[in-house]
């Protein structure tokens, strides 16, 4: 666990499920058709419904957090698409966080969870350094040829427990990764803003290049960019995982830092730390010292597509002759209820044909960590996009979160499918970098020997 930052103490009798949250669900059924786990599984436990008569069941005594309560709590994605066709309002990624916390206290996580949690979460994810030494270990064993020797050589399989499973879920790691710095990376023009950058924690280290296409974008858009060093993991793993303390523990080092740093907003190229980010005020909320930190700092972040199109954004004047499709990230779409800024930006480029999906915003099965816990499900949830994804015969996915890029890529990739993914920002820095290859190509001056 993250060392505290302050002595301010956070009441441990709020880490429950509210009454006020959990009984305003009717029990109506309008969430189960949005429901990714209940349109795969069928069964009504593995519904947000279902689950909130469990956790309804738990608050009144009737049933114990036993384990097989706690599996069905864990088989959630946490994609909180039910909470945007609830009709009644019923937060209900916040009741499962805290009913994750209950089972967290319980020492009742699911074994793979239990696993993820110690050698990941509380080990790797709280100290920055650790992470970057973890990443160059993986980069390593994936370039050395070390891995390709052992997967063919059916060593893994010799692997005690579900370490072989585990060493397939591991991610690609980026050529080169993205470090917080104390370089200020200027503006091209005026500065109009000064943006602070959460690096986080995956990303730099997946995509470290789409982190470098965020900053030159940025600076495109007349943006000066810090990416304050000591910042971290925004800790909405932790959180997910009803580890709440860590997760506060992050989230006040995380506002120190940006507030330190004296930045106009706090930009996020991931939606799930955003969504996160924007949540700190909940988090944090009967915190002493960081409550109104909190509510401040929520109130300062933005995905970047959201920041983008409110600036206004400049329009590349470069053609991408390219056929696209989008795929929606949940805690954009379902958390955040951001749609149309993505689409405005991928619609403001020249020669792009954005081609809609159907159910672009159903889960595509990553979720943060749920691609390690729950495989099966997650690549049945997985196979259902990628078909979808095939049907619109596009050449490339957009999507705007680092989890969602690395499943669909891998999605494809066992599917042999030349369609190619990237972010929302990657493409539009593309079409700035064509724009500056032409203009310097209209620059260019021959010799007078070369003329004809």
């Amino acid at each position: 666990m993250v060392q505290p930052l302050n002595n301010s103490p956070v009441s441990q009798d709020y880490d429950i499920p509210s009454e006020s949250d959990l009984y305003r669900c009717v029990h109506c059924g309008l969430c189960l058709s949005a429901c990714p786990t209940y349109r795969t599984l069928k069964v009504e436990t593995e519904s947000p419904r279902g689950r909130i008569a469990l956790m309804k069941a738990v608050k009144e005594e009737r049933l114990p957090i036993s384990d097989r309560v706690v599996s069905h709590w864990e088989m959630c994605l946490q994609c909180r698409a039910c909470e945007a066709v609830c009709p009644s309002g019923v937060p209900y990624g916040r009741i499962m966080e805290y009913s994750r916390a209950q089972v967290f206290k319980l020492n009742k996580q699911g074994d793979n969870l239990k696993m993820i949690s110690k050698y990941f979460l509380n080990a790797a994810l709280p100290h920055p350094k650790r992470l970057l030494v973890g990443a160059y270990l993986i980069r390593l064993y994936q370039t050395s040829g070390f891995q390709t020797l052992l997967r063919t050589s059916r060593v893994l399989k010799l692997l005690p427990g579900k370490l072989e499973s585990f060493e397939y879920q591991l991610p690609v790691m980026s050529k080169k990764f993205f470090k917080p710095t104390e370089t200020i990376f200027k503006a091209q023009g005026k500065s109009e803003h000064k943006v602070g950058l959460l690096a986080g924690c995956v990303m730099p280290l997946m995509q470290g290049e789409t982190m470098r296409a965020t900053v030159r974008v940025l600076n495109k858009n007349r943006c000066d960019v810090v990416v304050p060093i000591g910042q971290g993991c925004c800790g909405a793993l932790n959180l997910h995982s009803g580890d709440l303390e860590t997760a506060r523990d992050m989230a006040k080092r995380n506002i120190d830092i940006f507030f330190n740093a004296e930045v106009d907003v706090i930009v996020t190229s991931s939606a799930g730390c955003g969504s996160n980010m924007k949540e700190y005020c909940e988090l944090l909320k009967n915190d002493p010292v960081y409550s109104q930190k909190a509510q401040m700092f929520s109130g300062l972040t933005k995905d970047i597509t959201e920041f983008l199109v409110n600036l206004p954004i400049k329009i590349p004047n470069s053609n991408i002759a390219r056929k696209i499709t989008y795929q929606d990230p949940c805690h954009l779409a379902h958390a955040q209820r951001i749609t149309s800024a993505p689409r405005q930006i991928l619609n403001c480029i020249p020669g792009v044909q954005l081609i809609e999906m159907e159910d672009s915003s159903v889960c595509c099965g990553s979720a943060g960590i749920y691609s390690a816990i729950q495989p099966k499900v997650s690549n049945q949830i997985l196979e259902d996009k990628i078909k979808k994804i095939a049907d619109t015969n596009t050449q490339q996915v957009v999507t705007a979160n680092p989890g969602c890029m690395a499943q669909i890529a891998s999605g494809l990739k066992n599917q042999k499918s030349t369609t190619t993914v990237c972010h929302v920002v990657d493409l539009l820095d593309e079409a700035y970098q064509a724009e500056s290859v032409a203009v310097s190509y209209t620059h260019l001056t021959l010799p007078t020997s070369d003329l004809v």
